[in-house]
């Protein structure tokens, strides 16, 4: 019998919270992965249950570093998403956004593969238009604390575009909003994870703020549905594309979800909001609807009570 040709996939920053979910989606696809990382923010933990599959393969190395690996389509997710990770280092996160999409674009040329790359709303920066649809072109501080990721961000989107025209390469453009799940970093410096550590060790839940700024939450399985409607779709649909859950929730209304979910006994305790933070983050979703019939599925209840079973076992076992 003929061996079937499996499509050969790589992920960059596959050992990641969304990275792992990726790979497990691509595996279960019947393709061949090739993960690399370099576990700055990736964890073994979150892959270790692929290690095992003959389709799965990790790579541990740096973006930041030229690669050459020969593959059929690409999706390009390294870089530190959280403020906590892409501040510890901010020349590094722009590096790993800039030099890392270099490089990945270049061999996408070279193998003539189709190129994903995970951008983020952060590219809206502190939104004057609301919600952001795709056409809006943001309002960023490029000398702010956050401006390592907004900017590096951006920059990418703008290799890709270029890449496009130019060498007319096959590109997808994501941007993604807020998104929570299981295998998220318990020390990320997120909101929903900061709030359910706090929650489930009985600690006071801190809100940055008057808790009234909002923020959209999409569950991890409903984005990367999202991304391979993307990949799969027609050559002309380039994006830039938003990928996120509408719904809209005040910090304070997240805080008291989470107590309710982990019966915690925790009081809200309120910090000062730090620079830069955007007051009101949603999605304009249409785009994504029309080109790819897409649109979020899980409630927020039911994708917390998930998250906080998982924390809450890292808990139990010493994280």
């Amino acid at each position: 019998m003929k061996d079937i040709i499996k499509k050969r996939v790589l992920v960059t920053g596959g050992a990641g919270f969304l990275g792992s979910f990726l790979c497990e989606r691509l595996l279960a696809e019947g393709c061949d992965v090739i993960c690399m990382d370099n576990f700055f923010t990736g964890r073994k933990a979150n892959i270790a249950h692929l290690m095992n599959n003959p389709y799965f393969e990790l790579m541990r190395h740096d973006v930041t570093f030229p690669f050459y690996v020969e593959v059929d389509e690409i999706y390009n997710l390294a870089c530190p998403a959280s403020p906590v990770h892409y501040q510890f280092d901010p020349v590094q996160t722009t590096k790993t956004s800039v030099h890392g999409a270099i490089n990945v674009l270049g061999l996408a040329k070279r193998v003539k593969a189709k190129v994903f790359q995970a951008s983020t709303s952060e590219v809206y920066g502190d939104p004057n238009i609301h919600p952001q649809p795709e056409s809006y072109w943001g309002h960023v501080n490029p000398i702010g604390i956050r401006s390592c990721y907004d900017e590096g961000k951006r920059c990418a989107e703008t290799l890709f575009f270029d890449y496009w025209r130019q060498h007319k390469l096959r590109i997808k453009v994501v941007r993604i909003f807020n998104t929570y799940g299981p295998r998220m970093h318990p020390h990320d410096g997120r909101v929903v994870s900061n709030f359910i550590m706090q929650a489930l060790k009985g600690e006071n839940i801190t809100i940055y703020g008057d808790g009234k700024q909002t923020r959209s939450f999409c569950y991890v399985s409903d984005l990367i549905e999202g991304w391979i409607r993307l990949m799969a779709s027609p050559d002309e649909v380039t994006g830039p594309i938003n990928i996120g859950n509408p719904g809209e929730f005040t910090m304070l209304e997240l805080a008291e979800n989470v107590i309710e979910l982990t019966n915690s006994n925790s009081k809200l305790v309120f910090e000062p909001l730090p620079a830069d933070d955007p007051k009101q983050r949603k999605p304009d979703i249409t785009l994504a609807k029309e080109k790819l019939g897409w649109e979020p599925t899980v409630p927020l209840r039911e994708g917390l009570a998930k998250t906080i079973e998982y924390f809450d076992g890292l808990l139990k076992q010493g994280e």
